[in-house]
């Protein structure tokens, strides 16, 4: 266990982004299974969901999406998302339902995968009777190595750290976590080979000054950009976008 006192963010976590070939029905899914709701747009190729408690969930249009193969490493989900239920077992019932896939039942979580491929978890959590969102994991080769770079990308503290598992940020306020992956194999965006599955937006207020910065501590420009937003990766080869209000 760890604790780091609060840092100057370059940026704050804006949305977590899941690629999926259909988001409206991604977006069904995850209404139904954790109650979010659709914020109101119009793009034809991204949905934001708000969960109520903070999180902002993307849903990116990816018509060659090739999905995960957990725990295959040559078809890596990259990312997971961790949620809390009271009934693991009702949940994973309820989620297949839905149009969930059973991966794997443990005493403490069970693994699913979402109608596009991706793999979620369901851990239990007896004292409260509602579904929530605990966190996004990433998987990584070095756990201590990416918690530590996107502690001085979003301002939040390692609270965590172990042995081939790290945390940033605090329990209930959209932490941040990593997990080693022995064979890890790197997304290659924007080829759809080697999927990123999973993106985080990172919203700056000045995108040429946060740039400096986020290169500064390790990140790579990638060859994507647009009217509000650039692509970068990680030392992890994980793309991810710094995004901001025009």
């Amino acid at each position: 266990m760890t604790s780091e006192p609060h840092r100057r963010a370059i940026g704050a976590l804006r949305a977590v982004a899941l690629d999926a070939p259909d988001i409206d029905l991604l977006a069904t899914f995850y209404e139904q299974l954790a109650g979010w709701r659709r914020v109101p747009g119009a793009e034809d190729d991204w949905i934001t969901l708000e969960s109520g408690d903070g999180w902002r969930i993307g849903l990116q249009r990816s018509t060659d999406h090739v999905p995960p193969h957990w725990p295959d490493q040559h078809r890596p989900q990259q990312a997971h998302l961790d949620f809390r239920v009271p009934d693991i077992d009702a949940a994973a019932e309820r989620a297949q339902q839905l149009g969930a896939r059973l991966l794997r039942r443990n005493e403490r979580w069970h693994t699913l995968a979402d109608p596009a491929g991706h793999p979620f978890d369901l851990c239990v959590n007896p004292d409260d009777p509602r579904t929530t969102l605990m966190g996004v994991m990433l998987d990584c080769p070095d756990a201590k190595e990416l918690s530590h770079f996107y502690a001085e990308l979003l301002g939040k503290p390692v609270t965590y750290e172990a042995d081939g598992i790290a945390m940033i940020g605090e329990e209930g306020a959209q932490p941040v976590l990593f997990q080693q992956v022995e064979q890890y194999t790197a997304p290659r965006w924007p080829d759809p080979a080697y999927p990123q599955q999973i993106h985080l937006d990172v919203i700056v207020q000045d995108v040429d000054a946060a740039e400096r910065a986020a290169l500064d501590i390790g990140a790579t420009r990638l060859d994507g950009a647009g009217p509000d937003w650039r692509v970068y990766a990680d030392p992890a080869g994980k793309p991810f976008c710094l995004v901001w209000t025009v």
